[in-house]
């Protein structure tokens, strides 16, 4: 009978990825758990509108809320739109805030006077920031203006 005898060949390359497959899951399973928290987890929380009294014109305002790992992110947006025409609105304004909702508040004057009042919520340490802000927009002025209100006050 014949023996034969095996002699294992080194291949240096087997070899480096042999030792890299454990760290190469280890990187992959990161990068999918960081990327598992980007995801746009949006929703509406709030939405209202207010007709010109001409009917010519929307305003639109709608809060959202981001959530996510480190994401985390509420706002408000008013936009216009010409009702006689299917162009997209315009942003007019844009709110950032603490919480899910504000104290926000659109009333026309006229067709050329559109007032928005806007304020904290009533909960505890609750501010809001004007990020964006348009004064006039086809010959319509557009006012803003804080107000600030008690927890037993609320404009919405």
């Amino acid at each position: 009978m014949t023996r034969l005898s095996v002699h294992r060949v080194s291949n240096p390359r087997r070899e480096a990825a042999e030792r890299c497959i454990p760290q190469r899951c280890l990187t992959l399973t990161v990068a999918l758990l960081l990327l598992s928290g980007c995801r746009n987890d949006q929703r509406i929380t709030w939405s209202a509108e207010a007709k010109s009294p001409d009917g010519e014109w929307i305003a639109t305002a709608i809060s959202q809320q981001w959530s996510g790992s480190g994401n985390a992110y509420d706002a408000t947006s008013v936009s216009l739109k010409r009702t006689d025409t299917s162009d997209k609105p315009t942003e007019i304004l844009e709110l950032s805030h603490q919480y899910a909702t504000l104290n926000l508040k659109m009333e026309w004057q006229d067709s050329k006077h559109f007032d928005i009042w806007y304020g904290p919520s009533s909960r505890p340490a609750d501010k809001v920031d004007v990020d964006f802000q348009v004064v006039k927009m086809a010959g319509i002025d557009i006012s803003l203006k804080p107000i600030e209100t008690t927890p037993t006050e609320s404009l919405r």
